[in-house]
């Protein structure tokens, strides 16, 4: 794994253990459905597909009642005038070379390998794998490998498509899906590829007339005598494809407006599913749709697999799509196919919804019960804490942490009665927001500013850092500088009206809820795989990546913060959103794995900190010690990380902070966490957090910010 030059961690001053800074995530597919009847209506969509914004298709999907809590009125966002109510600038170092004129950049998605650097990369629809070839592309079913520190499945071709393609580009995109024109020499378009999220299928519709050539690893494609689909077996694997009816599978002819469609065929597939699978295969998937619901108990997301005739589609689940409460699904059980995140079950239908437990926007700790003792030891810390605070830095992520830290001490020491103590440091941290947030800031100085480049269409902090002008991280950021500004904002409307243009703005650079002509629908965040990809271009073989999934929920946290201290209630229903279905995706996939699920056997570890499209590792970008590959997973550890221990055994806490030990970087960080398993821990947890050295602390956090979360962790232990 080769980290990219922009993003290796700056050298910590004073010994502190520097947080990391790289992080990619993955796409959540959203739809309940039945074998011929799907479930799950959309009635306020995210990202209209045909907005011009986003171009795309045709299509539609079977109507279905919505499973779980109703739609949520989607914010309303004037993005047109965020964006030019800072300073304009072209500052982001991004060049997509394979984009249609007029798109928004996909940077941070699945697929964002496909338009940029100098050859485009392979990507990971699941269960499928696509690559761009100089003809066409090809397509894998990746096989896992696993040992000690990791799990693998890289693509490998076994289906090659030549369409006598010159050249390719993307030419409409939404959160889960991708539409890939293929280019003739003089730049017309021959076809179109749409390869979304969740679906086994691919297709290819012609827009003139064209022949394509399909050929197979060790094999031929042979047509079916009983007029079913054409099949070739490449390995283990039964690849299959639905054409014209006559037309030569080898060599088919399409007509403009025809298509032809390639998909594996689960193994475990019996014939009445290889049929159903075949019926989907016939009517190609134009786009998804996302929407979503929150009540007190569930979030829900879901995915409407729009096809061009509107016919029942299919979908794989994700394990997380089956952790914990789930809706009830009709037209699952046809199959499963292979994947580093273990099995992926096939299930008929058009619409995908999940759920998750509800994480709403958290600023405080509940500290009714705390022994008086603990109290004066939280003061006592308190007071060295604000004295020992240093001048804010001028980047976006550690200025952001900083910001976060010091708003946080401050907020901790008005609830514990020590007004007097943070009162300075609440002018301090109110007037560097204020700083930051000057609209024309960036037209005074370099630094502590925001710009919006019209070409990357994107908010850019001068000065960057860890990549965030090449669109990296931007999520984990200004997640930190939104939840210092929601913090201090509370009860406070002239503070947040002050704030409001540049914080709404990093609001809608992250997270906007639909695709506009200024910014993309949901920047990095994946509903199908229920969290962030971390990674601006994504330049990698193995697909995009998260490692720090916490700093993603802080993110929503942050986002959801804004919102209550703005007064905008629709965003602070869809930040509750993401934050729960992003916290849920950290338990599943970073913290609390299945570790029995059989893709893990041979994997030696209690967490997974670095996930990818194609491999899954126990690995930092920054540092092998162990406590830094939990610690990354927990930091900043506030008040909404008590989600980490939601529906978790606490011997599954235990046991990473056992592998992880609380020494080396981020330990502070593995120290909290450790309170989460039981009182008893939390006792344990407080001793050693009173005797850590003040150089053994992330600048991210404080020592009262420990003993406050730990002794709430004691008075209140979380439930499992």
């Amino acid at each position: 794994m080769t980290a990219p030059t922009t993003q290796h961690l700056p050298i910590p001053a004073a010994g502190k253990p520097a947080a990391p800074r790289h992080r990619r995530v993955v796409v959540v597919v959203a739809a309940v459905a039945a074998v011929v009847v799907a479930v799950g209506v959309v009635v306020a969509v995210l990202a209209p597909r045909g907005s011009s914004a986003q171009g795309g298709g045709p299509g539609s999907a079977p109507e279905a009642p919505v499973v779980g809590p109703p739609d949520a009125r989607v914010p309303d966002a004037d993005t047109a005038a965020l964006t030019a109510g800072v300073e304009q600038a072209s500052v982001a170092k991004i060049d997509p070379v394979r984009l249609a004129d007029g798109l928004v950049p996909p940077t941070n998605r699945w697929y964002s390998g496909l338009v940029f650097g100098d050859e485009p990369q392979p990507v990971f629809a699941q269960p499928v794998s696509f690559r761009l070839t100089d003809a066409g592309f090809t397509l894998g079913l990746p096989e896992p490998v696993t040992s000690d520190k990791a799990i693998v499945g890289p693509h490998v071709p076994a289906v090659t498509v030549d369409a006598g393609a010159a050249s390719a580009q993307v030419s409409a995109a939404d959160p889960v899906s991708v539409t890939v024109d293929l280019l003739d020499a003089s730049g017309a378009v021959l076809g179109k590829v749409v390869l979304a999220e969740g679906s086994p299928l691919v297709s290819l519709t012609a827009v003139a007339d064209l022949t394509v050539q399909t050929s197979a690893q060790g094999g031929s494609f042979a047509s079916a005598a009983d007029d079913g689909p054409a099949t070739v077996t490449v390995g283990t694997t039964e690849w299959a494809l639905v054409g014209p009816a006559g037309s030569d599978p080898g060599r088919t002819t399409l007509a403009a407006g025809q298509s032809v469609t390639w998909y594996p065929v689960p193994q475990d597939a019996d014939a009445d599913a290889a049929a159903t699978l075949a019926a989907a295969a016939a009517d190609p998937v134009t786009g998804v749709d996302v929407t979503y619901g929150v009540d007190d108990e569930i979030a829900r997301t879901t995915l409407t697999y729009n096809t061009a005739g509107g016919s029942p589609s299919a979908y794989v689940l994700l394990p997380h799509h089956r952790t914990g409460t789930q809706p009830d699904r009709e037209g699952c059980g046809l199959g499963t196919y292979p994947s580093v995140y273990g099995s992926l079950e096939l299930c008929a239908g058009s619409h995908l919804t999940s759920f998750a437990p509800t994480v709403p926007a958290t600023g405080g700790l509940d500290l009714d019960g705390v022994p008086d003792t603990q109290r004066t030891a939280i003061v006592e810390a308190l007071t060295a804490d604000v004295a020992a605070t240093e001048a804010f830095p001028s980047d976006t992520y550690f200025g952001g942490k900083a910001l976060f830290r010091a708003a946080s001490l401050v907020t901790l020491g008005e609830q514990v009665g020590a007004d007097d103590v943070v009162a300075d440091l609440r002018t301090r941290t109110t007037d560097a927001l204020r700083e930051w947030t000057q609209p024309d800031g960036c037209a005074q100085r370099d630094a502590r500013c925001f710009v919006y480049d019209a070409a990357a269409r994107s908010a850019i902090g001068l000065t960057p850092s860890f990549g965030s002008d090449e669109l990296n991280d931007h999520h984990f950021h200004y997640g930190y500088l939104l939840a210092a500004a929601g913090l201090l904002a509370q009860g406070d409307e002239a503070l947040a009206a002050d704030l409001a243009p540049v914080m709404d703005l990093l609001g809608a650079d992250i997270a906007s809820p639909t695709a506009t002509a200024e910014l993309p629908q949901l920047r990095a965040f994946d509903p199908y795989f229920g969290h962030s990809w971390a990674s601006g271009t994504s330049p990698f073989a193995d697909g995009n990546n998260q490692e720090s999934s916490s700093e993603a929920v802080n993110a929503w946290n942050g986002l959801g913060l804004w919102a209550q201290a703005s007064g905008q209630d629709d965003l602070q229903t869809q930040a509750a959103w993401l934050a729960s279905t992003e916290a849920a995706a950290a338990r599943a996939y970073w913290t609390a794995p299945d570790l029995d699920d059989p893709v893990l056997d041979g994997f030696g570890h209690e967490v997974l900190s670095l996930n990818w499209g194609a491999k899954r590792d126990y690995a930092t970008w920054f540092s092998p010690e162990p406590s830094a590959i939990l610690g990354i997973q927990l930091i900043p550890m506030g008040p909404v990380q008590r989600s980490l221990a939601t529906g978790v055994d606490p011997e599954r806490i235990r046991a990473a902070v056992e592998e992880s030990g609380f020494t080396g970087p981020l330990a502070d960080y593995v120290v909290t966490y450790s309170a989460l398993a039981g009182p008893d821990d939390a006792a344990a947890a407080w001793e050693t957090a009173v005797g850590l050295s003040e150089d053994a602390i992330d600048d991210g956090t404080s020592r009262a910010s420990m003993l406050a979360f730990i002794a709430a962790a004691q008075a209140h232990p979380p439930t499992s």
